[in-house]
Formats: structure tokens, C-alpha cells, sequence
């Protein structure tokens, strides 16, 4: 992908210019890729992507380790979408090289239809990339992972729609494209100019596949619930809907009527206030002696325990002090994550007003903001060791 208005910034620049074989150009229309570069993989029938979800992630996961990523699990909390995955949000800061792919379960409770809606779900799955620094082939490398899924990019009409893309919370933007496959959007294109309200320097590339549309356009299927899911026949076949229907129908009743909001208010409140003590807590200790701030020891040190640690490392060689290490900056961001779900639900439950929800999302935004901050003050975002 080159950029008309600045050649030497991919990314960065509009209209796209997309050149198509033999030299030619059409803006707003892919260039044609030689399918053969795709990976391929022998797989029994029942594994092919065209007819078993798992096998389309399977597929996907193969192609990317062959790239070179890191293929990565969930993340173990519920998130709205793949990029809150520490992989993506705090990975992506810094000047450090960072290739991950993984699917990520992704829930937003007021998207829930009690299970009624052909195609809008409350929990769903992202298949994320994140890939820093951006390649200058990111687009070729897109298609090829379209083609290695069945998706020949020289029989279908491939088109990127401009959509720059923003996650509040997070406070996170990037320039960006929809990828529209034969008229339907099947993935998001983005290139990250900011995360956590902090310049991503190098820029990453993100991916971000939505793997029930992909799948209901690969396997011909108008409804998400039919789709094969393990790509078996007659009595061992089992669809999506036999595995998620009734949670939808059941977190879709939770999501828009029964969730407690007066819990979840104390559980905002306790998230919020959790994070900030964590980064707090795991602020270097004292230089010169390695001893605890008393504001810090309160509620740190336990009954009869001295809030002091060793001046000296201990044996393993890992030092307590200073030095970018041991800030805690997973934890807090965990605590991120859960209040940003908690908002949600409450929006879900219809509790919060229009001025009280920008409230919460500067809340929200803050801790993220926070947790970068941190996260570059350790050797994983770059600091020197």
C-alpha cells in the first residue's frame, strides 16, 4: 500500500493508491496478489476453513506463525474487542519489535439480541495481528492470508473502504480501512498513530478479522448459527448455535435486565481505585535503601511484617527496586479492563446518562493512559535493562 500524499509514511496518507497488475491503479480497489505466495497446508476435509469455523482459525493461526508471530491465547477477562488484549494495547507502545497473532473472545453486552439477530451477537470472536513495526507489505500480506482461507482475491471483489479507526476508552486511534469482501465488511485495516493517549512510535500495523462474518461468507451461510463449526457431516456435525445459542439468549436476559447496577456502580468504583493503587504501589521503591514509602507500606506491608525490602537483589539476579521492573503494570491494566467491562454493562442496563457516560469513558481512559504511561518504564516497553 503506498500513500499519494506522503510516499515515505505508509499509512499516513489519503486517498489510497492501489496498484493492480500490470502497473495499474484504482483507488479504492486491491492490486492483484499472486495467490500461490499463500501458505499452504495439507488438512483433512472436515478441518478446511470453507467448511468448519475452527479450521478457518486454525488456518489462520498456521498462516501467521509462519510469518513469524508469536501466536498467542486469549486473554483471560472479558474485553470488547481484540485490540484490549495487553498483546495489542501495551505492545504496541514503545520502540520494541512486536509480532503477535491470537483470537480473542470479545463481549459488548448492548449488541446482545436474545439470540434473534442472524448476525449481531453480544459475545463474538476477533482474530487479532499486531505487527510492530508496520511491514511494508501488510496489505500483500492480508490477502494472502484471505487466499490461504479460500478467499482468491483475483475471483472476488476485495475493496478497502476508508473508516479511520477510534477506541475512546483506550484512547486509541489509527488510520484505517474496512475490508470489504464481495460488499460485505470482513476485517479492519489499521495503522496505530496512538494508544493509551500515548504517539505509537514505530507505528504498528493491526488486523482485526471478524471470524463469524468471515466464516458465514466463506461457508455461504445467512445465519451465524448454522455454521459448521468442527466441519463435520449428518449426526457428529455441530453448529455454532448448538455452542453459543443458549449463552446468547441468556447473556443477552443478563446484559438488559438483570444485571445488579447497584453492584456493578461498587465494582466500577473498586476497579478504578485498584489500578491507580497498583501503579502506585509498584512505582520504584527508594534508591538508596530500598525502603518503602509509608503512604505506599500502608495496607502493602501485613500485621508484624516491616515494610522494608533487601538493598540487594536477590539470588535469582532479579532486582526490587527501581530499574523499570516490578511496576505492576499488568495488574493495574487489568483492573483497566474490568472497569471498562463494568461500564459497559451498565450502558447495557440503560443507567447511565449522556453526560455521565463521558464521565466513564475519560474514567476509563485515564487508566489506560496510566497503564502506558507505566508500561513504557519497563524493560518490556523498552527501557534500557
Amino acid at each position: 500500500m503506498s500513500c499519494v500524499n506522503s510516499p515515505d509514511c505508509p499509512g499516513c496518507g489519503r486517498p489510497l493508491a492501489l496498484t493492480l497488475a500490470g502497473g495499474r491503479s484504482r483507488e479504492g480497489r486491491i492490486p492483484a496478489f499472486p495467490v500461490e505466495a499463500a501458505v499452504t497446508i495439507d488438512i483433512p476435509a472436515h478441518m478446511h476453513p470453507s467448511r468448519s469455523f475452527q479450521g478457518l482459525i486454525l488456518t489462520l493461526h498456521n498462516y501467521w506463525a509462519d510469518y513469524g508471530c508469536v501466536v498467542l491465547q486469549p486473554y483471560d477477562m472479558e474485553v470488547g474487542a481484540g485490540t484490549f488484549h495487553p498483546a495489542t494495547t501495551l505492545r504496541a507502545l514503545g520502540p520494541k519489535r512486536w509480532n503477535a497473532a491470537y483470537v480473542q473472545p470479545s463481549r459488548r453486552p448492548k449488541d446482545g439480541r436474545y439470540g434473534e439477530n442472524p448476525n449481531r451477537l453480544q459475545h463474538y470472536y476477533q482474530y487479532q495481528v499486531i505487527l510492530k513495526p508496520n511491514p511494508p507489505n501488510l496489505q500483500e500480506l492480508y490477502l494472502g492470508s484471505l487466499a490461504a482461507i479460500g478467499v482468491d482475491p483475483l475471483l472476488h471483489d476485495i475493496r478497502f473502504v476508508e473508516d479511520d479507526w477510534e477506541s475512546p476508552t483506550l484512547g486509541a486511534w489509527g488510520l484505517g480501512w474496512e475490508c470489504w469482501c464481495d460488499g460485505m465488511e470482513v476485517s479492519q485495516f489499521t495503522y496505530f498513530q496512538q494508544v493509551c493517549g500515548i504517539e505509537c512510535a514505530p507505528v504498528a500495523g493491526e488486523l482485526t478479522y471478524g471470524l463469524e462474518r468471515l466464516a458465514m461468507y466463506v461457508q455461504g451461510v445467512d445465519n451465524v448459527y448454522d455454521l459448521n463449526f468442527n466441519g463435520r457431516d449428518g449426526a457428529d456435525k455441530v453448529t455454532y448455535g448448538e455452542v453459543f445459542l443458549q449463552a446468547e439468549q441468556e447473556y443477552s436476559r443478563h446484559n438488559f435486565e438483570f444485571a445488579n447496577t447497584a453492584m456493578l456502580l461498587r465494582h466500577f468504583e473498586d476497579a478504578e481505585a485498584e489500578c491507580k493503587a497498583l501503579l502506585d504501589a509498584g512505582a520504584p521503591l527508594s534508591p538508596l535503601e530500598g525502603e518503602m514509602p509509608a503512604e505506599r507500606a500502608e495496607g502493602v506491608a501485613s500485621e508484624g511484617t516491616a515494610s522494608k525490602v533487601p538493598a540487594t537483589p536477590p539470588a535469582s539476579g532479579h532486582p526490587l527496586k527501581g530499574e523499570g521492573n516490578h511496576r505492576l503494570v499488568f495488574p493495574a491494566y487489568d483492573q483497566c479492563i474490568k472497569a471498562s467491562h463494568v461500564f459497559n454493562l451498565l450502558d447495557a442496563r440503560g443507567v447511565i446518562s449522556v453526560t455521565e457516560r463521558q464521565s466513564y469513558i475519560l474514567r476509563v481512559r485515564n487508566l489506560a493512559k496510566a497503564c502506558g504511561e507505566a508500561f513504557l518504564l519497563t524493560q518490556a516497553g523498552g527501557l534500557a535493562a
